[in-house]
């Protein structure tokens, strides 16, 4: 299943806006990019083979790891990988629900979750 990019935006800030209010209202100093997939680059630093292993990826300081030294930095980045979420998806409901877990996902790291918690909270 294919989006267009605008498609694709548009369930995205969806997804932002569907956020709890106490969250949104906490999210500060982010910026959320959509791109069509990630760079090699970026793979092989992460450790990972295909771009299709990497649906998003938050690149920053977590919320909780800032301290009075936070200050005159650029924003924290979400980036969502359109293509990777879309072969994964046979239907629009597919990827809307797909976009939806991989911004909470992002945004628990933003929050300084790690990778053990977001999956434990996931399989709650």
């Amino acid at each position: 299943m294919k989006l267009t990019r605008e498609e694709f935006e548009r369930i995205v800030i969806s997804a932002l806006k569907g956020l709890p209010k106490k969250i949104r209202i906490r999210m500060e100093n982010v910026a959320v990019v959509i791109e069509d997939r990630a760079d090699p680059t970026l793979l092989r630093e992460l450790g990972l083979r295909s771009s299709n292993e990497l649906l998003g990826l938050y690149q920053g300081i977590p919320l909780d790891r800032r301290g009075f030294f936070y200050g005159n930095v650029l924003p924290d980045k979400i980036t969502l990988f359109q293509h990777p979420i879309e072969s994964c998806c046979a239907t629009h409901e597919e990827i809307e629900e797909k976009i939806r877990e991989v911004v909470l996902h992002e945004v628990g790291h933003y929050f300084g979750l790690d990778e053990e918690k977001l999956r434990e909270l996931g399989n709650e």
